[in-house]
Parts: structure tokens; sequence; C-alpha cells
């Protein structure tokens, strides 16, 4: 996957990528999440994705369903150190599926690749000019 990353003025950095733009802002004046905040926030989204294809598989109600997630960072040195992701479903969900509904929250694909992170390489080009 290719992305384009581009600069569209004031503090705003902006992705591209498969015809979506993920904007992305600093304070003071922000206009859109901090990139740091839209990683974060892949984290829940990604393992709601897998908890709604559970719960789609099997007919279950989403309805009243929620995932909390909470950031807990170091206060020396701000970097994160755990992140609580609860789970929330209404009264009447069957429980012989909660432990279920875990495991498929674990299959987060964001996760996995945050347990075995991969290499960075950071380079710079001068692009041949268009014509």
């Amino acid at each position: 996957m290719e992305m384009i990353i581009d600069f569209p003025g004031d503090s705003r950095v902006d992705a591209h990528f498969s015809g979506f733009t993920v904007p992305t802002d600093q304070p003071p004046a922000s206009s859109a999440p901090t990139p740091f905040a839209v990683f974060l926030s892949s984290i829940g989204t990604c393992a709601g994705i897998y908890v709604l294809g559970f719960c789609r598989q099997r007919g279950l109600s989403t309805e009243g369903m929620r995932i909390i997630q909470r950031v807990h960072s170091n206060p020396f040195n701000g970097m994160v150190e755990k992140i609580d992701l609860e789970i929330q479903v209404p009264p009447g969900f069957p429980e012989k599926y909660l432990d279920s509904l875990i495991r498929s929250a674990e299959l987060c694909a964001v996760k996995k690749h945050l347990e075995n992170p991969p290499k960075f390489e950071i380079t710079t080009r001068v692009p041949a000019s268009v014509a």
C-alpha cells in the first residue's frame, strides 16, 4: 500500500490512499485530530471491526454495544504503557458469547502489528521534475 502525505497549510498534514483522505492537525487551532490520536483510534476501531463481524456472523444485534478504550501513559515520558479495551454489551446479550467477543477483538491487525512492530526506513529524494 502506498500513501501520499502532503502539507495543505498551517499545521495540517494529510494522508491520501485508496481514494480516502485522513486529515490531521496539531493544537492549538486543530481542525482535525492529531496523527497520534488517529493512530490510537485505529486500535479501538480495528477491534470494533472484528467484534462487529463476530456479531453479524451470529445474527447478534450491536445496538447498545460499544467499546471503551482507555490509554494509560507513563507520567514521566508520556509513552503509552497500557491500552484497555472494554467491550460494553447491552442487557440481555448472550453470556455464552462474552469470551468469544474478547477473542474476536484480539484478532485486530493493528494490535498484532504493535506486538510485532515493523522496521522503519526513512530516506530523502529529489524527484525528477514533471514536464
